[in-house]
């Protein structure tokens, strides 16, 4: 692609230094919601650039590792400082880049200075446990090391949120980082690392390469210096990640799809439903692996809950997310758009009703972006396309059952397990859908999104391979635990022969 005579051009940063990639390559950034608007010029980074900023980063992890936990938690405690004072100017830079209405941006940031604030607070936190020995004097204990160095791969959708949950883990653990971000977020991702730097984080403990997946990415995790892949993204990718990590036999966690339901019982509070249903379904224009996908929806209330919830998706307005006015802003590129688009069309094939939407915008408010109408299919089955493949936009399907067994039946009938939501005033169903929800995430009278970083971030079956972004667990992904034995009884003592038992 031809670069823009006006557009500023940015470069990677390995070892502290701004450099260009290896072939004199890039790419462009720019504004969905006004394609014309190119926000910067990146480079594409190859096999060579992830190579140099892989051996920055091994030359930095010695002293990196050595710096005592207590001094990296201030480091990564003033860049959270640093986010909160730059929260406005960054939220505004993302809904430029990745099109999320402003308020949402804001939320993003948020959630990066919350995760910074949390994770630099567990600085001085117990790592390990102490245990009894079997034998007399002798200590026996647990502790966590770092990894070595670690690669960070993650998705546009939420260029400051997920990044900051695998970035503030991974050093303060004491690895250090190559980062590759999203192709259609690098300003987004460039601004973090910025912010790390003006903390006072060391050159090459953050490496930042930018470039496509397919050339940039794959470099990354075949790279036998990478100790660790931690990446968020699709389910494609990650069972790739998985086959070519699993052949070296190194540490990798991945956090995937989902295709997420709400279910509503006939004795729900219907305009609480409605409204976590229109956000769960259409906040960052339906592009959350928590969006709340699927409907499942009482059969007693069922017409009623679709009459109201058609007239709130009419209302919902589209633009540019920098107008406060705007709730829904556009997609990420045109292969996105067609995507979408494309599921229309499987709906209708399938005998699905197109309740509203269901087409590319077109109005003066969308022109020059990629846009598409909110969209409500209804009497959907279960084994439609549309009810099990993440479509990944603004569409979400409506499905009718009997009772709560169906409901429940419906909802895990997925091949995906991430996040799960039941509206219900009655507490059995309430605690029995959160025992028998089979999903990492359960809510209770609000939508499937909303998570907060003190909990653990993750799911089952599709969604992962089990580890968790985020609260107590947030570290397990950048460590290995070291069990370590400390015997000062100065004579040879052999365990389960030399006991009193």
């Amino acid at each position: 692609m031809p670069v823009a005579q006006s557009a500023q051009l940015f470069h990677n940063v390995i070892a502290g230094k701004r450099v260009e990639s290896r072939s004199g390559n890039t790419f462009e950034s720019r504004n969905p919601a006004h394609w014309d608007q190119v926000l910067g010029v990146f480079p594409r980074s190859g096999k060579e650039d992830v190579a140099a900023a892989v051996a920055a980063a091994q030359v930095a992890f010695p002293s990196w590792r050595s710096l005592p936990a207590p001094s990296r938690g201030e480091i990564l405690l003033k860049a959270a400082m640093l986010l909160e004072q730059r929260k406005e100017e960054l939220a505004r830079t993302m809904t430029q880049e990745m099109g999320k209405v402003l308020i949402e941006a804001r939320g993003d940031v948020q959630e990066a200075i919350d995760m910074g604030k949390y994770i630099a607070g567990g600085a001085r936190r117990p790592t390990g446990e102490t245990v009894p020995s079997e034998l007399r004097n002798k200590w026996a204990m647990t502790t966590r090391v770092p990894i070595g160095t670690v690669g960070i791969i993650t998705p546009w959708n939420f260029p400051m949120a997920i990044p900051s949950w695998k970035i503030f883990p991974a050093l303060l653990a004491g690895n250090t980082v190559v980062f590759k971000p999203a192709e259609d977020t690098p300003l987004c991702a460039l601004r973090l690392v910025e912010i790390f730097e003006e903390a006072g984080l060391p050159a090459g403990v953050l490496n930042i390469v930018f470039g496509l997946g397919e050339e940039a990415g794959e470099a990354l995790i075949r790279h036998p210096g990478v100790g660790a892949i931690a990446f968020t993204g699709s389910s494609e990718v990650g069972a790739h990640i998985g086959e070519v990590c699993g052949a070296s036999l190194k540490r990798y966690s991945v956090e995937l799809g989902g295709k997420n339901p709400i279910i509503v019982m006939d004795d729900a509070d219907l305009s609480l439903a409605v409204d976590g249903a229109l956000w769960g379904a259409f906040g960052t224009s339906g592009q959350r692996c928590t969006a709340s996908s699927r409907l499942i929806v009482h059969d007693k209330v069922y017409d009623r809950f679709l009459g109201e919830l058609k007239e709130h998706v009419l209302g919902l307005r589209l633009g540019d997310g920098l107008d406060e006015s705007v709730e829904v802003g556009p997609v990420i590129n045109e292969k996105q758009l067609e995507r979408i688009h494309s599921y229309t069309g499987i709906g209708r094939e399938e005998g699905a009703k197109l309740v509203t939407g269901g087409n590319i915008a077109k109005t003066p408010a969308t022109a020059g972006g990629f846009f598409y109408e909110p969209t409500v299919f209804a009497e959907v089955a279960p084994t439609m396309r549309i009810a099990k493949e993440e479509i990944f936009g603004p569409t979400v399907v409506v499905l009718r059952v009997a009772g709560f067994e169906e409901a429940v039946a419906a909802a895990n009938e997925s091949s995906y397990g991430l996040s799960a939501s039941i509206y219900t005033s009655n507490v059995n169903y309430a605690f029995a859908a959160m025992e028998a929800l089979n999903t990492g995430i359960v809510y209770v009278n609000a939508p499937t999104i909303g998570a907060e970083i003190q909990l653990p971030f993750g799911g089952v079956k599709s969604t992962g391979n089990g580890h968790r972004d985020a609260g107590t667990l947030a570290m397990e992904q950048f460590t290995e635990v070291k069990s370590i034995y400390v015997d000062f009884s100065g004579r040879l003592q052999r365990a389960q022969i030399d006991t009193d038992r």
